[in-house]
């Protein structure tokens, strides 16, 4: 047997324990998918609408910051401090 037909033998070999392992993952996120207590479209909506405010609320906190800083730094580089 060539060294290249060696070679070929354990890179096929080694693909195919790729596409064995990948098919066990699949198989076992499968089954734990199953066993996922999934949450009703009530709770989902609840749950998005807080997630929502939060984010709003945060976004102009971070904006009211921001603006405050821009302006305290071009205060600040126009009055050559």
């Amino acid at each position: 047997m060539s060294e290249a037909a060696a070679e070929s033998g354990w890179m096929n070999n080694k693909v195919m324990g790729w596409i064995h392992q990948g098919r066990t993952f699949l198989r076992d996120v499968q089954s734990e998918a199953k066993r996922v207590t999934w949450l009703d479209m009530r709770q989902t909506a609840a749950q998005t609408a807080v997630a929502l405010v939060f984010v709003f609320i945060i976004a102009i906190y971070l904006g009211l910051v921001d603006l405050a800083l821009s302006r305290a730094v071009s205060y600040f580089l126009n009055f050559g401090f």
